[in-house]
């Protein structure tokens, strides 16, 4: 099976991560547990809340792996001779990860009524203007370098 590559055009220099970034999203977005809410907080803020209902401090893990906010829960199973005639909360373990953009940090965490907060700032963004100065190439630099070429498919109709 081909796939089609959004960023194979020649107009686009040094995004190929990006691909590699949208797979891991495809990879993680099967994931259900635990339900989350990520939201806007003021003008550079954001916010991951996941419901971890169970989950003690110690139960749970917030790291950064390669621009991917990791969250890990782990509950011991405590069976301390109690006899259960239904048992619908299971002591179980998830992973949840979201993948970050360039620039964006993890500020802080927070659990809070069964709720682990996770506090985000996106930097605001300035713009870069640059000027390339053109110098003139000399006869032996031209001779010794041979021109760049460059492959162009004609456009699909």
């Amino acid at each position: 099976m081909t796939r089609l590559s959004l960023f194979n055009s020649p107009l686009l220099l040094g995004f190929d991560h990006f691909e590699r970034v949208l797979d891991r999203v495809a990879k993680t977005s099967a994931e259900g547990y635990p339900p989350y809410n990520i939201e806007q907080v003021g003008e550079s803020g954001l916010r991951i809340t996941l419901a971890v209902a169970g989950f003690s401090m110690d139960d749970l893990v917030v790291g950064i792996e390669d621009n991917q906010l990791i969250i890990r829960g782990r509950q011991n199973d405590d069976d301390s001779g109690r006899i259960f005639l239904h048992r619908g909360i299971a002591a179980r373990q998830f992973h949840r990860s979201f993948v970050l953009a360039e620039g964006i940090e993890v500020t802080g965490a927070t659990l809070d009524n069964g709720l682990l907060h996770i506090d985000l700032h996106r930097p605001q963004s300035e713009v870069r203007v640059r000027t390339i100065k053109i110098e003139k190439a000399t006869r032996t630099a031209m001779a010794a370098e041979p021109a760049p070429t460059i492959d162009v498919a004609p456009a699909e109709k």
